[in-house]
């Protein structure tokens, strides 16, 4: 199995989980936020629909400039949040496939400034930020939820209003 091949079927494997999660949130909650200085519910939400698609894109070029991280979309509906999910989920399946392992192993690098401030292989961007990074805001976005009084999905193992997803299946058989 190449590094993509495996990289895609985690992504396969966690994507409807995401969704679950996404699909929960309350349609009038988009703009609560915990605190002051938190994305409100729906922009994160927002930023988890559109890591997957979004990181997959950035890798496509080499060098890239450093992104700037100045604010996060602030969704009108929960629709929104989950048509981005789609075009996220149908934009990795596109062009995570087209990476060899060649590629995947590649030194990828990031530039701010006109200096290097990453170097490290295309892969193992992938894994941190696509993978990595998309599950932490996931986490996040579970304690979201829980304040919210909304139901938490299960994810590897089960949150204290779901069995994990195994036994789901098993119950369903």
């Amino acid at each position: 199995m190449s590094i993509a091949q495996s990289l895609l079927a985690e992504f396969e494997a966690q994507a409807p989980v995401t969704r679950k999660f996404l699909e929960r949130l309350p349609e009038d909650k988009l703009t609560w936020k915990p605190h002051n200085r938190s994305m409100s519910a729906g922009q994160l939400a927002y930023h988890l629909a559109s890591v997957p698609g979004g990181v997959i894109r950035f890798v496509q070029n080499n060098p890239v400039p450093a992104p700037e991280f100045a604010s996060f979309q602030q969704p009108a509906s929960r629709q929104e949040i989950l048509k981005t999910f789609e075009e996220s989920i149908s934009t990795v399946r596109s062009l995570l496939p087209r990476y060899d392992d060649t590629a995947m192993k590649e030194t990828w690098r990031m530039v701010a400034g006109g200096r290097e401030v990453l170097a490290q292989p295309r892969a193992e961007f992938l894994r941190d930020v696509m993978f990595s990074h998309w599950y932490q805001h996931r986490g996040q976005f579970s304690v979201y939820l829980r304040i919210l009084d909304v139901a938490v999905p299960a994810s590897w193992g089960p949150s204290a209003d779901e069995p994990p997803v195994f036994a789901q299946r098993a119950q369903s058989a």
